[in-house]
């Protein structure tokens, strides 16, 4: 017969109830701002026949900190961000920004290495990658 108990053992570990809504809210911050948390960045892929337009949502990055790599189809963004020096020698009574790095990859199967665009405005970066055309040359051959 199923226990009674409201909460099931993850690892031998019971949650604890919080004392109150704004603790769970707090409690909620803290893992979401933890290190192991993920610092992904959202994107999007359109495919517009003839190119693939992908867009990077990276609100509060420098364009100095992203870079763009096509490798036999595989599109990756990559950013990394550092903590300013200035930064270091302040004394902060809270401080959330830290040093991090994220990078998303998307396979774009029939992408070409030439012609590509990259533009980064108002925290959205937007590549363009123009499909590969295979050039068909039809011979007819005459049978004797």
């Amino acid at each position: 017969m199923a226990s009674m108990v409201p909460y099931r053992s993850v690892f031998g570990v019971r949650p604890v109830v919080p004392a109150s809504l704004f603790d769970a809210f707090d409690d909620m911050m803290d893992i979401a701002s933890s290190p192991l948390a993920s610092k992904a960045f959202p994107i999007d892929v359109e495919d517009k026949g003839d190119a693939y337009e992908v867009k990077a949502y990276l609100t509060g990055v420098s364009k100095d900190d992203i870079d763009v790599e096509l490798n036999e189809g595989r599109l990756s963004i990559s950013v990394n961000v550092e903590e300013k020096e200035e930064d270091k020698d302040k004394n902060f009574l809270q401080k959330e920004f830290v040093s991090y790095s994220a990078t998303r990859g998307v396979y774009l199967k029939d992408a070409a290495c030439e012609g590509l665009t990259a533009r980064y405005a108002d925290g959205v970066l937007t590549v363009g990658v123009p499909k590969f055309v295979e050039k068909k040359n039809v011979t007819k051959v005459a049978i004797d």
